[in-house]
């Protein structure tokens, strides 16, 4: 008999599932005015330009199909509209997580590989840590619940990076050598970058809600 207490396994997510959950548990917490989110909506997060890697160009039918098997997998909800579908992820509640680590893998879904500090920053918006601590104990947790690893340090790195598991096993090795220490050009761009993603967000609210003013309006 399965332990009740014992969360249930952990579905092995393809590509696109992974970037369609990590838009809904980012566009929660940044443009919560627009969540749940429509398929739409869904579609613009998952291709943006900043703040994902890799880029995609996911049409409507793939987020759809995506949304609805993780549906199928207790990983999403939709809410029923009469004007447009609109899902929301139930990640925490499958995985009985708390906020802090939702966002995590929130991001490391949309992000890839991190480090520490890089998480710490681009969490701002999305949970509250204590600490540097703090947040490295989130991430310990998560690591002994075999949903994220910890990548050994390739050459010219000073710190450790943090990849997701819920892709399946990963090469760490390779990971590793992939995301190197980004060069000092990249690093000042990164200032940047954040603030492209944070117009991007706001950019998308508001067609998600000049979208809703025309639907009353033809109806």
């Amino acid at each position: 008999m399965t332990d009740a207490t014992t969360p249930s396994p952990v579905p092995v997510l393809d590509a696109t599932q992974m970037r369609v959950l990590g838009c809904l548990i980012e566009k929660e917490s940044t443009t919560p005015e627009a969540y749940p989110l429509t398929v739409n909506a869904t579609q613009t997060a998952a291709n943006q330009k900043t703040a994902r890697d890799p880029v995609m160009a996911l049409d409507a039918g793939n987020v759809q199909h995506a949304l609805r098997q993780l549906e199928t997998m207790g990983l999403a909800r939709q809410h029923f509209s009469a004007r447009a579908e609109r899902y929301e992820h139930l990640l925490g509640g499958r995985l009985d997580l708390p906020r802090q680590q939702v966002a995590l893998l929130g991001l490391l879904l949309l992000r890839g590989p991190q480090t520490a500090g890089e998480l710490a920053t681009r969490s701002e918006r999305m949970a509250k840590f204590a600490d540097a601590e703090d947040l490295r104990h989130q991430l310990g947790r998560l690591i002994q619940r075999a949903l994220v690893v910890q990548l050994p340090r390739a050459a010219g790195q000073r710190e450790d990076r943090y990849m997701h598991l819920l892709g399946g096993p990963v090469d760490v090795d390779a990971l590793a050598v992939q995301y190197r220490a980004p060069s000092s050009g990249a690093a000042d761009g990164g200032a940047l970058e954040e603030r492209v993603q944070q117009l991007e967000a706001t950019v998308a609210a508001l067609q998600e809600q000049l979208a809703q003013l025309q639907s009353r309006l033809d109806g």
